[in-house]
C-alpha cells in the first residue's frame, strides 16, 4: 500500500535512496513476454480485457486486498454459539472482494464461454493474478478444471456446468441453485495413500434413487466453502468419481464435516482443509470403477494452472527485483547497473520468459485439443513436462529475487516472504515431482502419439541454433532401447522441457530472447543452473528493458 506524505526528516536522519512503492502498474501492458505469448497464442481478440485486468492486478487497492487476506488467514465455524453445527469458514472481506474481482471478469468461466482463445485468456488472466494473490486463484483454479469431468455425466452437467459459466463470484452459503454463480473443489486423497488415490478407503452406497451416500475421510480438500467438490470413492464396481454438494436436495446441510484447517507455511489467503463424510449425498460423475479416467481431465486442466501459477508467482518476484533494483543505488550506481547484479536479473528474466511461453503454448493446445488431434496428442505429452520444470524452478527464482533486496527481501512487511512461502506449492500440488516424471514416463508408454506431437513442435526451431540443434539430438539418446527408466525420468523431464521452452520462444518472443535461452540453458558446457553465471553473447541490458514493469 501507499501512504499519504509520510514523514522523511527524522530526528536522526533523513530516509532516501528508498524504491517507491510497487502499485498502479498495468500488469498485462508492461510485460512483454506475457503480450507476445498471447499473441502467439492467437489470443489477440482478449488484449484489451487483458489490459483491463492487469490494471486491477497490479493496483494498489488489489494489493492491499491481498495483504489483508493474507494476514487475516480463514477462520474455521465448526458451531454456532447455541451449539448447531455450522462447518462454514470465514474470510476477511478482502477475500471476498478478490474473488470477485477475478470470477466477475471470467477467469474461470473465460475458457468454456469465449468462442476463441479461451484457454488461453484463462491463463493470461491466472498469471496475473497470481501475482496479485496466489493464495484466492486455487478455487478459480478447480472451478475452471471441473467442466471436462462433470460433462462426463450429462445429468450432473445440466445442473452444474451453467453455474460454472456464470462468471459470479456470490459467496454466501447457500443451496447452488439460489446462487448466482458456485465455485468447485475437489477432495481425493487420504492420510494413507497421499497420491496413490487408489489405495483410498471412502465408500458409496446405493440410496436407493438413483444417488450415492458417501462415509470415508479426505485429507485435503482445498477450498473447503465449495459449493460441491469432486471426490473419489469405492463402490462395488470400484474406485468411482462423485459430485459432492454442499446441500442436500431437500435444503439440508450435506454431511460434510470440516474436521480442520490446515496450518500451511504459504497460501495463507486459502482455506486447506481436512473433512469427513458422514452419510454425505452425492451425484455419480461417469461410469462406476472409472473414477480415475473420469477425474483425469480435470487434473490435466489444474495442473496447467500449476504451470500459470508458477509462471505468475515467478514474474511477480522478477518485478520486485526490478523494482528495488532499479530505484536503489549502491556506489554511485543504481543496483540494477552494477554488473554483477544486471546479470542476475537478466538471468532470472530468461527464465520468466521461458515459463510465460511454454505455459500459454499449453494453453493455445488446450484450445485446439477438441479438434486437432496432434494438438491434443501435444497437450498430453507437454503439460507433465512443463509442470515438472516450471514449477521445481519457482522456489529458486523467488530466492534469487528476494536475495536481490538483500536485508529488504527478508522483512515480512515487504512482498518477497509470501511469494517465498506461496513457491514450492505448485511442485507439490497435483503430483509431486516423481509423481510427474513417472506420468511422463506411462504417457510415453501408453500414446506413442503423444512424443511424435512434442517431437514435430520441436523439430521447428532446428536450425535456429546450434546449442538448440545438439540439445535435441541429446534427446534421442534416452529414446534408445533400455535407455530411459524410472531413475531417468527427472533427467529426461527437464531436458524434455528445456527443449519446449526454448521451441515456445523461437514462435513467442524476439530472437534475442531465443538466442539468450540457448547460450544460458542449452550449452552442454556449462556447469548446472545457478543464477547470475551469465553466458557471453546474451543480451543483459536489452532482456532487462524488455521485462521492466515501466507505469
Amino acid at each position: 500500500m501507499t501512504h499519504y506524505h509520510p514523514q522523511a526528516e527524522l530526528e536522526t536522519h533523513t530516509v532516501s535512496n528508498q524504491p517507491a512503492p510497487f502499485g498502479d502498474v498495468n500488469l498485462f501492458a508492461t510485460d512483454r513476454a506475457l503480450i507476445g505469448a498471447v499473441k502467439a497464442a492467437g489470443c489477440s481478440v482478449h488484449a484489451g480485457h487483458l489490459s483491463e485486468f492487469g490494471a486491477k492486478c497490479g493496483a494498489f487497492e488489489t494489493l492491499e486486498w491481498a495483504r489483508q487476506a493474507q494476514e487475516s488467514p480463514p477462520k474455521l465455524k465448526s458451531f454456532d454459539r447455541f451449539g448447531h453445527r455450522l462447518d462454514e469458514v470465514e474470510f476477511h472481506p478482502a477475500y471476498h472482494k478478490l474473488m470477485a474481482m477475478a470470477l466477475d471478469n471470467g477467469l474461470s468461466a473465460g475458457a468454456w464461454t469465449q468462442p476463441q482463445a479461451g484457454h488461453v485468456l484463462h491463463g493470461a488472466m491466472m498469471i496475473l493474478m497470481n501475482q496479485a494473490d496466489a493464495g484466492v486463484t486455487c478455487p478459480m483454479s478447480m472451478t475452471y478444471a471441473c467442466v471436462p469431468a462433470l460433462m462426463a455425466e450429462p445429468s450432473v452437467a445440466e445442473d452444474w456446468v451453467p453455474r460454472v459459466k456464470a462468471s459470479s463470484y456470490d459467496g454466501r452459503f447457500l443451496p447452488a441453485e439460489q446462487k448466482t454463480g458456485v465455485t468447485i473443489g475437489m477432495a481425493m486423497t487420504e492420510k494413507q495413500g497421499g497420491s496413490d488415490v487408489r489405495a483410498n478407503t471412502t465408500r458409496a452406497v446405493p440410496d436407493g434413487q438413483g444417488d450415492y451416500i458417501l462415509t470415508g475421510h479426505k485429507w485435503f480438500c482445498s477450498a473447503p466453502m465449495s459449493d460441491a467438490f469432486l471426490t473419489l470413492a469405492y463402490t462395488e464396481e470400484g474406485l468411482t468419481c462423485f459430485l459432492v454438494p454442499r446441500w442436500r436436495p431437500d435444503g439440508t446441510r450435506n454431511g460434510i464435516h470440516i474436521m480442520r484447517l490446515k496450518d500451511k507455511m504459504g497460501d495463507k489467503s486459502n482455506a486447506s482443509s481436512e473433512i469427513e463424510y458422514h452419510a454425505a449425498w452425492a451425484r455419480r460423475v461417469g461410469p462406476e470403477g472409472r473414477g480415475v479416467r473420469t477425474i483425469i481431465e480435470m487434473v490435466q486442466h489444474t495442473r496447467y494452472d500449476c504451470i500459470l501459477g508458477s509462471t505468475g508467482g515467478m514474474r511477480a518476484a522478477l518485478v520486485q527485483a526490478l523494482w528495488h533494483t532499479s530505484q536503489r543505488r549502491v556506489f554511485q550506481k543504481t543496483l540494477q547497473d552494477q554488473p554483477a547484479m544486471r546479470a542476475v536479473l537478466a538471468d532470472l528474466v530468461i527464465e520468466s520468459e521461458a515459463a510465460t511461453a511454454i505455459a500459454l503454448r499449453i494453453g493455445a493446445s488446450l484450445d485446439r485439443a477438441a479438434d486437432n488431434a496432434h494438438e491434443a496428442a501435444f497437450m498430453r505429452l507437454a503439460t507433465p513436462i512443463a509442470k515438472y520444470w516450471v514449477c521445481k524452478r519457482q522456489p529458486g527464482f523467488v530466492y534469487e529475487a528476494l536475495e536481490c533486496h538483500g536485508g529488504a527481501g527478508y522483512v515480512e512487511e515487504g512482498p518477497m516472504p509470501r511469494l517465498f512461502r506461496q513457491s514450492p506449492l505448485n511442485a507439490i500440488w497435483e503430483g509431486s515431482g516423481n509423481v510427474i516424471a513417472l506420468d511422463v514416463l506411462r504417457a510415453l508408454s501408453r500414446e506413442p502419439d503423444s512424443l511424435e506431437a512434442v517431437q514435430a513442435e520441436l523439430k521447428k526451431p532446428v536450425g535456429a541454433h546450434g546449442f538448440y540443434d545438439a540439445h535435441i539430438q541429446r534427446l534421442s539418446d534416452y529414446l534408445q532401447p533400455g535407455s530411459l527408466h524410472e531413475g531417468r525420468a527427472r533427467a529426461f523431464a527437464q531436458d524434455m522441457a528445456l527443449a519446449l521452452q526454448a521451441a515456445a520462444l523461437h514462435g513467442s518472443a524476439p530472437d534475442f530472447v531465443f538466442q539468450a535461452f540457448c547460450l544460458q540453458r542449452l550449452d552442454p558446457a556449462r556447469k548446472g543452473l545457478m543464477y547470475g553465471d551469465i553466458a557471453e553473447g546474451v543480451d543483459q541490458v536489452r532482456l532487462i528493458e524488455r521485462a521492466m514493469p515501466t507505469p
